[in-house]
């Protein structure tokens, strides 16, 4: 850079001293060649600020993207666990599902079966009682029916009335 810095200024240098002798000429040359040594100068001074900008500014850039591309990774990663725990639930509640239909089926019989044996078991006590409630009343006739014979049999009867008596009461 500093090559071109020197050849510019004694370029410069050159064109003014040759054009100081010519009548009529504007100084369009000496504007040319003072701006380019403006440029040349600005350049020389700001070229590497801006390179040094403009790469780290590439470099941020960059690094936000890898960022965004990171987090976008991540997100689908998560996206695709949450949907494989979606289908473990939807797998699991079915056979929830499928096992609670055979528990209450297992539950429902147990209870069938149970009330079965308590009606069996309701029934034959109904019979007990009944067959106790029926001797009460045998016992009940046959007492009364002793009490009437007692009371008769001051009057003489014998066991032929005794037995007739008997037979017409538990008929």
């Amino acid at each position: 850079m500093g090559k071109i810095i020197v050849t510019v200024l004694l370029l410069s240098a050159y064109l003014f001293g040759s054009d100081a002798g010519a009548e009529g000429s504007t100084d369009i040359v000496q504007r040319t060649v003072n701006f380019l040594i403006f440029a040349g100068i600005l350049i020389y001074v700001l070229a590497e600020p801006l390179k040094n900008y403009f790469s780290g500014r590439s470099t941020g850039i960059a690094d936000e993207l890898e960022k965004v591309q990171e987090r976008l990774r991540e997100s689908k990663r998560l996206k695709e666990a949450a949907e494989h725990k979606v289908e473990e639930a939807m797998r699991f509640a079915s056979e929830l599902a499928e096992s609670s239909k055979k528990e209450n089926k297992i539950l429902s019989d147990k209870i069938s079966a149970q009330c079965d044996q308590d009606l069996e078991v309701i029934e034959k006590q109904n019979g007990a009682l009944m067959e106790l409630d029926k001797r009460k009343m045998v016992r009940d006739v046959v007492s009364e029916l002793m009490g009437d014979v007692m009371s008769r049999s001051n009057e003489a009867l014998g066991k032929e009335a005794m037995t007739e008596i008997l037979k017409k009461k538990v008929a």
